[in-house]
């Protein structure tokens, strides 16, 4: 059993937890949390390790053995060291360390969602969830967005980055792929020009959602071929992003599930 927090394994977690940089460096992410290590297994992503203590419930149990069975390393350590590589108030006894990889994205996209600058990480992993929930293709975030696989992210996404591509990509490289799979970009726009439900969304399309504080760039605005806005009779000048997506995006189910 582990008992110190100066042990290098729970050091490394601890920076995994830490700076984007530090998963970046070592190409791996921390998920806490029974439910999200499930999602882990069941979409067949690679752990390096994973830590369990003993306020572990039977279930959680059944996913260490699981991964021992797998070959998975798995360590043991007592609470305050659980306390110490836990993201949370109240651990539920179990952490992995997870391997990064990049989902591919399908050759012919007709729904894909930009992200431009999307700063709060319970906003990115309600999107990502709402995303998931609704089979979008794959999501792209430009530079300057919260880090997908932060902790914060990962639990209000609900185990969605497993699921669907989502990949950082530059202005030239979203331009490259709008235009080779011929998308028309719809973005969010309180000045938009029509209402989001008089558009026309059974087409291929890509939804833009501006960051919280600024809202969308210059350079979104300008690919963008139609701005649609959501009416607030109330006088508000802006809807939350996780909102707002939330709100765009299931009319677009709805429009082409009536086809």
């Amino acid at each position: 059993m582990i008992t110190s927090h100066k042990n290098p394994k729970i050091q490394r977690v601890r920076r995994l937890l830490g700076k984007p940089k530090n998963r970046t460096a070592d190409q791996a992410f921390v998920v806490e949390g029974v439910r999200l290590i499930e999602d882990v297994v069941a979409s067949k992503w690679d752990m390096k390790q994973v830590f369990f203590s003993n306020e572990l419930s039977e279930r959680g149990m059944l996913i260490v053995k699981l991964c021992e069975e797998f070959g998975v390393e798995t360590d043991k350590v007592d609470a305050r060291v659980m306390q110490e590589i836990s993201d949370t108030m109240h651990p539920q006894g179990i952490v992995a360390v997870v391997a990064k990889k990049t989902l591919s994205i399908p050759d012919q996209l007709d729904f894909v969602l930009i992200l431009d600058q999307l700063r709060d990480p319970g906003n990115l992993g309600t999107i990502l969830r709402t995303s998931a929930a609704a089979n979008i293709q794959a999501v792209f975030m430009t530079p300057g967005s919260v880090d997908v696989f932060s902790p914060k992210v990962l639990r209000s996404g609900m185990g969605a980055q497993f699921r669907i591509p989502v990949q950082e990509a530059n202005w030239r490289g979203i331009r490259d792929i709008l235009s080779r799979s011929k998308l028309h970009t719809f973005l969010a726009s309180s000045t938009g020009e029509k209402c989001y439900h008089e558009a026309e969304f059974r087409q291929p399309l890509a939804l833009v959602i501006g960051g919280e504080a600024e809202g969308a760039s210059n350079t979104a605005i300008k690919i963008a071929h139609s701005l649609i806005k959501i009416p607030m009779p109330g006088g508000s000048d802006s809807l939350n992003a996780a909102v707002a997506a939330g709100i765009l995006i299931f009319e677009i189910v709805r429009q082409r599930e009536q086809v």
